[in-house]
């Protein structure tokens, strides 16, 4: 597929999207998520893919639907889509939330601007949020009187605690990139220049180490959260280290640790 609204690229394991609609504060519209679709699926099913980054070009990460559109993301007639696309809630929004949500791989937002609506989402989304100095965070729904939507609701009372969740969707109010840290919305803040290098370095770091191991602790993690089970987990526990068993990285891992030296994985 040739984007034209977003950015794709792939190297030494990250792929990294980039939002392209900078004088829009790369707003969702439909063409834009049917790119996104084509991009998070490619990076799904690319085995050399370790780690996907994800940031927007100028000075937003990304202000949510473009209500300016003459084709809406959520409309069912929109060209470009199939049947199960219009199927989804909120059809080529919630095609995006649920590959993002299923996502196997670490999935790294850098955050550059504001996050608002929907681009609040793609924030949400993620795995590890680090956010530029000049980032902001708003669930803007209730100031169009709707309600926050995309998987906000699900997602953002598990990461920031319910009272203050439920404080950012019922005023709208901008939560700028020091208090995000502080209420553990993001894991870091940097300096707008460090963004994409420390995202990167993050990266890096991950998409080195065994791969199969890494992604079955991000199943079991969410995995566990939902069934809130410690006897399920201790059993999902068992069959994922049987998993890491049969893998050329365990063989790795236990050669480096006798020989005294770093381990090379291949994330086989």
């Amino acid at each position: 597929m040739n984007y034209s609204n977003i950015l794709y690229a792939k190297e030494e394991g990250i792929a990294t999207i980039t939002l392209n609609r900078p004088d829009k504060l790369n707003a969702l519209d439909s063409a834009i998520l049917i790119e996104l679709i084509d991009a998070i699926d490619d990076a799904r099913e690319d085995d050399h893919v370790k780690v996907m980054i994800m940031t927007g070009a100028g000075r937003g990460f990304c202000s949510g639907a473009d209500l300016a559109s003459p084709v809406s993301g959520s409309d069912p007639k929109q060209p470009g889509i199939n049947r199960p696309v219009r199927l989804e809630p909120f059809i080529a929004f919630g095609a995006v939330a649920r590959r993002l949500h299923d996502f196997p791989k670490p999935y790294i937002a850098a955050v550059n601007g504001v996050s608002s609506g929907g681009g609040l989402s793609l924030a949400l989304l993620a795995d590890i949020r680090i956010a530029s100095e000049n980032a902001s965070f708003i669930a803007v729904f209730v100031r169009r009187g709707l309600v926050a939507d995309t998987g906000t609701t699900y997602l953002l009372p598990r990461i920031v605690g319910v009272e203050t969740a439920l404080q950012m969707m019922w005023t709208g109010e901008a939560v700028d990139a020091k208090e995000a840290e502080r209420i553990g919305l993001v894991s870091r803040v940097v300096a707008p220049e460090q963004l994409m290098a420390a995202a990167r370095e993050l990266a890096g770091k991950i998409a080195k180490g065994p791969s199969v191991s890494i992604e079955l602790m991000k199943r079991m993690v969410y995995a566990g959260l939902e069934g809130n089970s410690f006897t399920l987990q201790a059993a999902y526990e068992g069959w994922a280290q049987e998993m890491c068993y049969l893998t050329d990285d365990f063989k790795e891992g236990v050669a480096a640790f006798l020989q005294k030296r770093k381990a090379t994985f291949t994330g086989n």
